[in-house]
């Protein structure tokens, strides 16, 4: 019983419109930033490396370089600060988690592009 109430609360937090993307897949993540009493989106673009969680749980880990040093952060998928995810460019991995891009620089980070 408490489990078909605990899946209605969570159906009515999720999204309708979430893009299908996987790991290894380069997106935009457009996120709502509060700045005093105005708010402005900012966004945060780089390879997913990770994913994990179902339902209103499921988070997603997104990495880039800025000068010179590797930067991730961690988003929900259904949270409501973040605008809208676009995928640039889908890639081809054979991983669920791509913890290994950590110690790899220049162009040793690159993955090869996945033709659709």
């Amino acid at each position: 019983m408490s489990q078909k109430i605990m899946a209605m609360v969570e159906q009515a937090a999720m999204k309708t419109e979430v893009p299908q993307f996987d790991i290894g897949d380069t997106v935009d993540v457009h996120t709502k930033i509060q700045e005093g009493n105005k708010e402005r989106i900012q966004v945060f673009s780089g390879v997913v490396i990770a994913r994990n969680g179902s339902g209103t749980r499921s988070m997603f880990v997104v990495r880039r370089i800025v000068a010179g040093e590797g930067v991730e952060r961690k988003f929900p998928v259904h949270s409501p600060r973040i605008e809208r995810i676009e995928v640039k460019r889908r890639s081809v991995v054979r991983r669920a988690k791509l913890y290994f891009l950590r110690e790899r620089s220049g162009k040793a980070v690159r993955l090869k592009e996945r033709r659709i």
